[in-house]
């Protein structure tokens, strides 16, 4: 467990098993901008296939979450990112991708990408960059 500050106010968890499935879903779902209206089935199915994450405040209410899709050997996709809006500016977000970041740098991939609509203040902090040739990425829409 990683903790924010001098004081264990906050603490980062990289066991799935706490994650509080209902209370994500209702953020992904109905707050952001990226996966409003997902199902919740297609949520926990993510989730599944997913290395998952937490940031806890001092009482064990989960206030932020993020989730890592990843081959464990060359490639990770760093997504759904979500803070509190209550515990927004209390440095979630930090610990947050900081832990990620600390819980994969064992597996020595060689890339971990993203896509954000915001806070690329926060990821640039922990070596992320803009892609060097994006013109050779390609998406395919489902």
């Amino acid at each position: 467990m990683l903790y924010a500050g001098a004081m264990p106010e906050l603490f980062f968890s990289a066991h799935s098993a706490r994650i509080d499935r209902e209370r994500v879903h209702h953020w992904l779902s109905d707050l952001s901008y990226w996966a409003r209206g997902r199902a919740r089935a297609v949520q926990d199915a993510a989730m599944n296939g997913s290395r998952n994450y937490g940031v806890y405040d001092d009482i064990g209410t989960q206030v932020g979450y993020a989730r890592v899709v990843t081959d464990g050997a060359t490639f990770a996709w760093l997504c759904d990112v979500f803070v509190d809006p209550d515990h927004r500016g209390e440095g979630v977000g930090k610990l947050l991708v900081a832990g990620v970041v600390a819980d994969l740098e064992p597996l020595h991939l060689e890339r971990t990408v993203l896509a954000t609509g915001d806070a690329h203040g926060l990821y640039t902090q922990f070596g992320f960059a803009v892609i060097e040739h994006p013109e050779m990425w390609m998406a395919r829409a489902g």
